[in-house]
């Protein structure tokens, strides 16, 4: 499993995952990547069976590109929510073993959606976290998450990951963080987040 992490600022999304990867009690991967850029001004995070999400991901990335090629402008975060929702819902014969978090801006402004994996679908206001390390990490979103700029909900990000990889033995190794707003996407450096790290 994993941790990631989903946080709505005062100007955009904050989306952040541990990058360890196992298959039971092996770690099978120690840099996996588990947030995915969708298009422009929108990424997902990814818990769970790792090539049925690389499957969903691959999928949305052709629909997202599509759809702007058709329309003439980008889909917004509660279409291609309302997109992957269906097609989980509809595999339930075969069901994908996930769970997602899907954040952007656009032009309704920010938001940010849960999706489990049978296509159930609930905007989050605040935080949200997926993955074996979650209710760690909600221990930290909780007690120190309120009406933030964006430098702030970085370092909260961080220490809740921080924290989750503490005691999850699912979730460890590095840590990524992205920002998504008014400007589109952006990946935080390695080098920032260990600065935050280290004063953790």
């Amino acid at each position: 499993m994993t941790t990631t992490i989903g946080i709505k600022v005062n100007d955009g999304i904050i989306l952040g995952a541990d990058t360890r990867a196992t298959m039971g009690h092996f770690i099978a991967s120690k840099d996996a990547k588990k947030i995915h850029k969708i298009s422009d001004s929108i990424a997902m995070t990814l818990a769970g069976s790792v090539g049925d999400a690389q499957r969903l991901i691959r999928w949305m990335e052709v629909e997202s590109k599509l759809y702007e090629m058709r329309r003439g402008e980008p889909m917004t975060v509660k279409g291609m929510t309302n997109l992957l929702s269906t097609v989980l819902s509809g595999s339930r014969m075969y069901p994908f073993s996930v769970q997602l978090l899907i954040g952007g801006f656009d032009k309704n402004g920010a938001s940010l959606y849960s999706i489990d994996a049978v296509g159930g679908a609930i905007e989050e206001n605040t935080i949200v976290s997926t993955g074996s390390g979650s209710v760690t990490a909600y221990g930290v979103l909780e007690d120190r998450y309120e009406p933030m700029d964006t430098d702030d909900g970085i370092e909260l990000a961080v220490r809740a990951l921080h924290t989750a990889m503490q005691r999850d033995s699912a979730s460890g190794n590095g840590i990524k963080i992205v920002v998504i707003d008014a400007d589109g996407y952006k990946e935080i450096s390695d080098e920032t987040i260990a600065r935050v790290r280290e004063n953790l």
